[in-house]
């Protein structure tokens, strides 16, 4: 099992300019990363997305760095002005680009965030068939060139196990998968350990985090926290230091026949490199403990 970092984790870095994409790679090399996930990409000198995806391979492949995952965002309701067919064509364009990159897996979004009323849409059940269709066409694209796709518990409005759930099975494909974000279930306020137990099966790649958390009915924490659908309030945390129950999500894919690649992406207010730092420490021994 490679332990991999999203280049996420280091976004305070990013934007300050302290470091590029390219630098991420070096930096997760030496804090003892096996690969690296990137998260769009984010080219430093104006540079075409192609050629900067070249780049970020070539750099990988001096390192000795698996690129392990390529993650971008989509949204077949309301993206591309909510056009759901150039939004197809936008995601098949990054399907394009991952290839460059030498992904061979790819995480999209199906949508962010509640789509506005539109066309009779008012709830997730009612937009399902577009999305799942728009999914499909997305991974027979990437099938052909060897990519694997999957949708990420994430935005809000496809971010239920349920509904992720019911996404996977409705597009039906087996080049479509879940990247199991075990600490993003409580932003729609779902307990984790029960959500990794029905998206396990279906997991592609997995993403580890922990948050902090406060109850909505405490006064608001400030600064750093966000609020979780049903009112409540997070703030990213170093993986262990948090509510999210690290092991036991780890010990349920394990036991589904999980053994892919996890990626630390961390949210937190300390220093990436502190944060980063002690979660690889505290995951690099909970899989051992599970894994052995």
């Amino acid at each position: 099992m490679r332990i991999a970092v999203s280049s996420y984790s280091f976004s305070q870095y990013l934007t300050s300019g302290e470091l590029t994409q390219i630098g991420c790679i070096k930096k997760a090399k030496d804090m003892g990363f096996d690969g690296i996930e990137f998260v769009e990409i984010i080219s430093h000198d104006g540079s075409a997305a192609e050629e900067y995806a070249a780049r970020l391979r070539e750099e990988c492949a001096r390192e000795q760095m698996a690129v392990t995952n390529f993650t971008f965002a989509a949204d077949f309701l309301q993206g591309s002005g909510g056009d759901t067919r150039k939004e197809i064509e936008r995601v098949k364009r990054q399907i394009d680009i991952a290839e460059i990159l030498g992904a061979s897996s790819v995480r999209h979004d199906a949508t962010v965030g509640y789509p506005k009323v539109k066309d009779g849409w008012r709830g997730f059940y009612t937009a399902l068939p577009v999305i799942a269709e728009a999914c499909r066409e997305v991974t027979e694209y990437a099938a052909k060139k060897g990519i694997r796709t999957m949708v990420e518990n994430h935005g809000w409005f496809c971010q239920d196990s349920e509904r992720v759930e019911a996404l996977i099975n409705t597009v039906a494909h087996e080049n479509f998968g879940w990247l199991v974000d075990i600490g993003n279930f409580l932003c729609v306020d779902e307990i984790p350990e029960k959500a990794v137990g029905r998206a396990a099966r279906y997991a592609f790649y997995v993403h580890v985090k922990d948050f902090h958390f406060k109850n909505g009915n405490e006064p608001a924490p400030g600064r750093g926290f966000f609020g979780t659908r049903g009112g409540n309030y997070l703030r990213g945390a170093i993986i262990g230091h948090g509510i999210v129950p690290v092991r036991q999500c780890l010990r349920l894919l394990e036991q589904s026949g999980y053994n892919g690649d996890v990626a630390i992406e961390f949210e937190g207010l300390e220093d990436a490199t502190l944060g980063v730092g002690i979660g690889l420490e505290n995951l690099r021994g909970l899989i051992t403990e599970v894994y052995g």
